[in-house]
């Protein structure tokens, strides 16, 4: 897989809820599992989702993640 500029823009990423909704706040960056770091403002239900992030987060099982999908903005 490649990582090289522009390879991160073209999926959606998965991202703790509570720090989805503290950037929308107040603009902070936020950082997707597989290492991505931006500022969301765009609809992820529109982009594939990022194999990495899938990959990381379905290591993770089903207490890897307290909010249970916590992802850029999809459920």
């Amino acid at each position: 897989m490649s990582n090289g500029d522009g390879d991160h823009e073209r999926y959606a990423h998965y991202v703790q809820k509570d720090k989805i909704m503290a950037s929308a706040l107040d603009g902070t960056p936020v950082v997707a599992l597989c290492g991505k770091v931006w500022v969301p403002g765009r609809d992820p239900k529109k982009y594939p989702v990022c194999p990495m992030c899938k990959e990381i987060y379905e290591s993770m099982g089903a207490g890897g993640d307290k909010d249970k999908g916590g992802k850029d903005g999809k459920k």
